[in-house]
């Protein structure tokens, strides 16, 4: 096909990371729509955006040629937006998480299906540069079968502003579990995304009343707003196959520091993918890791692996991705199918902390 003609509804903080890739890819960004007609017209402005519009529905009316329409919105609007997007005949590329639960998912799945339409997310781990380097080791057969993994996102202070959406349930569906699911994803991802069976965990709510604990990104508080989501997580799954994860989220946790990784241990090898930050939240002041563990001629040796350091975090990488698997450059990096058995786990998850009992994952 041709140059892909997309538009972004959300002119949020993500928003310049999908510009970037899309444009990187090749595509053409047409539009941009927000509820905010004032943020819209100021970043369509500064990315030479032609056309703004304060809603999807306007978007797809006024530009009826779009190939693809890329979501960044709260989570509360994913699923009717990629459901109009995707019954309009577009591809769609949405943030993450994917939906609030794998009901709204499944929903999303269908429409994907129907339409015959591409459907990602920004699981933007996963394209990585450390994160494709390790996926070629354990691809090719390095690590072997990998028996058990641990899935961390943890922060010291890391609460993404108080009373804001991000810690109202009505518009996020939950705290960390769902703002950080990253490493779960990326976990699945090395172990080929097996099919869960059982799930424990607990939540806890602490520190979601003090500003002592607020993150470092200039999200603004909102008065008399709501702060009734989970500070952080602890589970563990296990899977069909025998396999077994575990996994830590949290916003404020009493850290040493912000931990993003994906540890495991396979029959051949075992290995990290690490994200250390200096100061929370601060991309600049991380430094990143890629190893791998394994023996040879009876020796233990440590590999540590080279590569470019990439501040989006795989960001630009992944929506370049979302581009190309549309023109059939590229396989998509992710999947709907994925997708719905990750919000599978998070839904697992909650009900899990809930009813302080395992769950059984259908």
């Amino acid at each position: 096909m041709g140059t892909v003609k997309i538009g972004i509804v959300g002119a949020g903080g993500m928003a310049s990371y999908h510009y970037e890739g899309f444009i990187r890819a090749g595509a053409e960004v047409l539009a941009l729509a927000d509820t905010d007609i004032n943020r819209a017209k100021a970043f369509a402005g500064s990315h030479g955006i032609p056309a703004v519009y304060t809603n999807l529905t306007e978007m797809l009316a006024g530009i009826p040629s779009l190939d693809a329409v890329s979501v960044i919105t709260p989570n509360k609007f994913h699923k009717p937006l990629v459901a109009e997007a995707l019954q309009a005949g577009k591809h769609v590329y949405c943030e993450k998480p994917p939906a609030l639960n794998a009901a709204e998912m499944e929903t999303m799945l269908q429409a994907s299906e129907k339409s015959g339409k591409r459907l990602m997310f920004d699981f933007n781990n996963r394209a990585r540069p450390e994160s494709r380097a390790m996926v070629r080791y354990i691809r090719e057969g390095r690590v072997g079968r990998i028996n058990s993994a641990q899935a961390n996102w943890i922060r010291r202070a890391g609460i993404p502003g108080f009373g804001g959406w991000f810690t109202t349930k009505a518009l996020s569906g939950g705290g960390p579990v769902l703002d950080l699911p990253h490493m779960l994803d990326l976990a699945l991802y090395f172990m080929d995304y097996p099919e869960p069976d059982y799930l424990l965990a607990a939540t806890f709510y602490d520190f979601m009343d003090n500003k002592a604990f607020k993150g470092p990104w200039g999200i603004p508080d909102a008065a008399g707003g709501v702060t009734d989501v989970e500070s952080s997580c602890h589970a563990m799954v296990t899977f069909k196959t025998g396999q077994c994860l575990m996994i830590r989220n949290s916003w404020a946790e009493m850290n040493e520091r912000e931990v993003v990784s994906v540890t495991f241990q396979g029959t051949k090898a075992g290995g990290t993918v690490e994200r250390l930050f200096g100061i929370d939240g601060v991309d600049e002041t991380s430094t990143d890791s890629c190893r791998i563990f394994t023996e040879e001629y009876g020796n233990q040796v440590d590999l540590d692996v080279a590569f470019e350091k990439d501040e989006s975090m795989g960001r630009v990488g992944n929506a370049s991705n979302f581009i190309y698997s549309i023109t059939g450059t590229e396989e998509p990096l992710n999947t709907p199918r994925q997708a719905l058995i990750l919000m599978k786990i998070i839904d697992a998850m909650y009900e899990s902390a809930d009813s302080k009992k395992p769950v059984r994952i259908v």
